[in-house]
Parts: C-alpha cells; sequence; structure tokens
C-alpha cells in the first residue's frame, strides 16, 4: 500500500464526528432552554401570587378581586392553564393579620406541557385597616 490510500481511508469522518458532536449539543442546548423556562414559569407564578396578596390587602379589596387579579397576571404572562389552582385566604401570624394567595401549578418539563411534578408558590402581605 502506498501513502496516499491511508490517507483516504478517514474520508468522510468529519462529517460523522459533525453528527455526534451537534446531536449532544443541540440536545443540551434545548435542555438549558427549558430549564430556564420551567424557572421563568414559577418566577412568573410566585410575583402575581405576591401581586395578589397586595391586592387583597388593600382596604378596599376583597379575596375574589385578589384571585382575579392573579388570575390574570398569570394568564397573560404564561397562560391560562397556569392559573387553574389558586387560593386566597386571610390569617393570622403573630397577632397580625395577613392575605396569602396559595398558587399551584404543574412544572412544564417538555415545552409548554406540564409534568408530573407541581410547585406551590404563596404570596402574602400585610392588611391595611382602615381608620
Amino acid at each position: 500500500m502506498n501513502l496516499f490510500s491511508h490517507l483516504h481511508e478517514d474520508e468522510g469522518s468529519a462529517v460523522v464526528d459533525f453528527v455526534l458532536i451537534a446531536s449532544v449539543l443541540v440536545m443540551l442546548v434545548l435542555g438549558i432552554m427549558q430549564v430556564c423556562f420551567a424557572v421563568h414559569v414559577r418566577n412568573t407564578l410566585a410575583s402575581a401570587a405576591a401581586e395578589g396578596a397586595r391586592y387583597a390587602a388593600s382596604a378596599d379589596r376583597s379575596t375574589n378581586d385578589a384571585l382575579g387579579r392573579t388570575r390574570l397576571s398569570i394568564s397573560q404572562a404564561v397562560g391560562s392553564r397556569f392559573a387553574r389552582d389558586i387560593s386566597v385566604r386571610n390569617h393570622v401570624i403573630g397577632g397580625l393579620d395577613f392575605a396569602e394567595v396559595t398558587v399551584r401549578a404543574a412544572i412544564p418539563l417538555v415545552g409548554t406541557l406540564g409534568g408530573p411534578a407541581t410547585t406551590t408558590v404563596r404570596g402574602h402581605a400585610l392588611l391595611e385597616v382602615q381608620p
């Protein structure tokens, strides 16, 4: 065999290497994007729960007003399917009256599809007292 025939034995291996590396990198990037989306949804739910609690804590608002405000915030930001399980209640902590908004939703595991796991976030605000 001559040197020229040994050089052509590797022909096409760059394409195979590229496909193997590219497929791993694409899966890695998609996984990172999915984790970022799940964290975004959770942070949005937490923010909406806190906003709803502040709204419920206003002296001239009811728990139904807070429920609607929380549902609207979530629906506008990430979609109405994440705003299905919301509860609002008033309770006492250390002698002080608080409004609490609780949101439960499925964690998006594949795209926007929910998975078997759920997250629960709560927002609290001190109730205003009318003089």
